[in-house]
């Protein structure tokens, strides 16, 4: 009798467990719209891909709940799309999806409505979706009222915190500059315009950013420089992580030289991170050399894991004694900063490599010491000793 009952609770919790799952009836896009005409709704559609987490998450905890099923089946007809997959690499393109999860509300003639991305709570999915049907809430509607009055700010604001809802801050820049051509240089210092141009402005070339680089006093008046420093590191950022990302070498030299006639340290020292990173991607050791040389001293010179790092790349990668004895002193400096195991063990490393023993003897035998009085495993150390002793 009681394993019929245990038998009886673990069906129902199944059964219970079941119905909470995420699962949908994968109806095709141009169903979808078809659907939408004849029962007068607007399209629901998420993109998604089995490997994005944010995306697993949301079907975890908000599509496998009933009442936002019921909500959305009610007032949309409802796509599910991957992006891997036909027709959700199709939906991927004509939106210009770039973050996941994204969900788009469309209407049957594939205007945009409203769009959102990212992962949210189910009370905050269920408002946006909610305002979402709204008219007056809608990016049509509001890029309508913005464009009958572009220099009104209130009008923009209402346009733009929409829009940046569902689309990247490139997205935002065409309404960002319609609305500043309506202002002139010396309206761009204000705390409301600070607001615009640090949101929307992406153009490293933009008479709007220019004027920021030359009035940043100014502009730190109405902000902070602490602001002022963010958005300039950031449109940095923006302008060169793609072309990394995408190792779209050719665009890249172009544009490090943009970045780089800003000509402060702060965005010089993001250049410098970005010319290592691409050249460690593409094994252009020969630049990486280059531009070690040239701004290691400058640019890294109090941080001492990235002159560790830097000194590992030219233990693997650089070959010639004279820039290897600059990665020594390098290191070295690193170990003034902050004292360490790893970095005595790699100048002894690099000292080996160059051929100088007493100087790799010298450094292994200190790191031995740290790695014995901390209690470490020293069998890296060990194992350099015994080598160096063979010699």
């Amino acid at each position: 009798m009681r394993f019929l009952y245990l038998l009886f609770l673990f069906v129902s919790l199944q059964a219970v467990q079941a119905q909470n799952q995420f699962s949908v009836e994968g109806i095709s896009y141009k169903t979808a719209l078809e659907n939408a005409k004849t029962e007068g709704k607007p399209v629901f559609v998420m993109l998604y891909a089995d490997w994005c987490p944010h995306c697993n998450q949301m079907k975890k905890e908000v599509f496998s709940d009933p009442k936002v099923m019921e909500f959305l089946n009610k007032n949309y007809v409802c796509v599910w799309k991957n992006i891997e997959k036909e027709e959700g690499i199709a939906l991927k393109n004509k939106f210009k999806t770039t973050s996941l999860p994204s969900f788009l509300f469309l209407d049957s003639n594939e205007t945009l409505l409203y769009a959102l991305k990212g992962e949210m709570k189910t009370p905050e999915f269920l408002a946006e979706a909610g305002y979402a049907l709204n008219p007056k809430f809608q990016l049509p509607n509001l890029e309508k009222e913005f464009l009958a009055d572009t220099g009104n700010a209130t009008k923009f604001f209402n346009y733009l915190n929409t829009l940046k809802k569902g689309k990247d801050r490139t997205e935002l820049s065409i309404p960002t500059h319609i609305y500043l051509q309506t202002k002139s240089d010396e309206q761009l210092i204000s705390e409301t315009n600070w607001r615009v141009i640090a949101n929307g402005v992406t153009d490293i070339n933009s008479r709007e950013f220019q004027y920021v680089l030359k009035h940043q006093k100014e502009f730190a008046a109405v902000a902070s420089q602490n602001r002022v420093d963010r958005k300039i590191e950031s449109i940095v950022n923006e302008l060169l992580r793609p072309l990394v990302d995408n190792l779209d070498t050719i665009n890249y030299y172009k544009q490090r030289e943009v970045a780089k006639s800003i000509k402060l340290q702060k965005t010089d020292s993001i250049v410098f991170k970005y010319d290592l990173t691409l050249a460690e991607r593409t094994e252009k050791w020969n630049f990486y050399k280059k531009v070690t040389l040239e701004d290691t001293e400058k640019l890294a010179w109090n941080d001492a894991s990235f002159l560790k790092e830097i000194g590992q790349t030219y233990l693997k990668h650089i070959d010639d004694k004279e820039s290897l004895k600059k990665s020594i002193s390098w290191v070295q400096h690193s170990l003034e900063l902050n004292d360490s195991y790893d970095g005595t063990l790699l100048v002894s490393k690099l000292y080996n490599k160059i051929k100088d023993k007493k100087s790799a003897l010298k450094y292994a035998k200190d790191a031995k010491a740290i790695g014995k009085e901390m209690g470490w495993n020293t069998k890296d150390v060990d194992a350099l000793l015994a080598e160096l002793n063979s010699k």
